[in-house]
């Protein structure tokens, strides 16, 4: 049996659908399908140097890797390599090939410093530590039965709040983005991202194709956007929440819990029997957010570093 690594071919589509398989076996609780493989590849700005590497197994996709700069990071030198290998492909070499080739490229694009989700399993984190990576934060999956579960009553609205939908927004969006920025700035982590760029924001998040606008729920105050909870579905009967937040100005009033509330209760609506989302593990206000709601945590990620030589 041999291994080997290559690049995706932009715009081949049976690259992205086994690029999506691998990760939503190794990786089932982040939304993958070969348009949003697709929109990653080609949507992301060029200062990325994105790209994303598939392992294969005498012609069978065994294993992923996405590589890239951190662009959006105020700390220069950062770069981002994640990888996944099948859970019944593991053990041949898939993991290890696809680690070199990805830092063979961020050594080349000069960076000084790689960060790598790694699994919270014993086996996982020995490859990591063995190859020189350090843990960091730590970040948790949680899951919801829309089907079975009792979902409390969606809050009352504080005085002067408005729900809409990012639907609302669709003629200027730029109020969600200011938003989105403030919001991200201030998002736990090692690797700090600052929203600047309007029209990338408008490539890569409001254009991405599993972007639900319709179960977006925005919380306004006199007209102004100030909390959110971003939904995403995979084309079948899952939903997820990626970012959640709240202007610095209106925290502490239970908007985040009304908002993605009412994006729930909206989801199950609409026929969707599951529902992820993820929280950074020290992230206490939104994990008691979504205890709440009724997720639970079914699985973890420990964010690695390595200092290049």
């Amino acid at each position: 049996m041999t291994v080997s690594v290559r690049a995706l071919r932009p715009g081949n589509r049976s690259d992205a659908e086994a690029f999506a398989r691998v990760r939503m076996l190794a990786l089932p609780y982040v939304f993958f399908t070969a348009d949003s493989v697709q929109h990653v590849l080609t949507r992301l700005p060029p200062d990325a140097r994105y790209t994303a590497l598939l392992a294969e197994e005498d012609g069978e996709a065994i294993g992923t890797a996405q590589v890239s700069l951190a662009h959006d990071s105020p700390e220069p030198g950062q770069a981002l390599l994640n990888v996944y290998v099948r859970p019944d492909r593991t053990g041949r070499g898939a993991g290890t090939a696809l680690l070199q080739a990805g830092e063979e490229r961020i050594a080349a694009l000069g960076a000084r410093e790689v960060f790598s989700w790694v699994l919270d399993e014993p086996a996982d984190r020995l490859f990591a530590e063995r190859r020189g990576y350090r843990p960091g934060s730590t970040a948790q999956f949680l899951l919801l039965d829309l089907a079975k579960a009792e979902l409390p009553p969606v809050p009352t609205s504080p005085p002067g709040v408005e729900l809409r939908t990012a639907d609302d927004f669709a003629d200027d969006p730029r109020p969600l983005f200011a938003l989105d920025a403030e919001c991200t700035a201030d998002e736990p982590g090692d690797v700090d991202h600052l929203l600047d760029d309007y029209e990338n924001w408008l490539d890569e998040t409001w254009r991405h194709p599993l972007l639900r606008h319709d179960l977006t729920t925005v919380a306004v105050v006199d007209g102004r956007p100030v909390a959110f909870t971003a939904a995403r579905t995979d084309g079948g009967t899952r939903y997820g929440t990626g970012m959640t937040g709240t202007a610095r100005a209106h925290r502490g009033r239970g908007l985040a819990k009304l908002v993605k509330a009412h994006s729930l209760h909206r989801a199950r609506a609409a026929g969707f029997t599951e529902a992820h989302t993820g929280n950074d593990a020290g992230n206490e206000p939104m994990l008691a957010v979504n205890r709440w709601l009724g997720y639970q945590v079914c699985a973890q990620e420990v964010q690695h570093v390595r200092e290049l030589g």
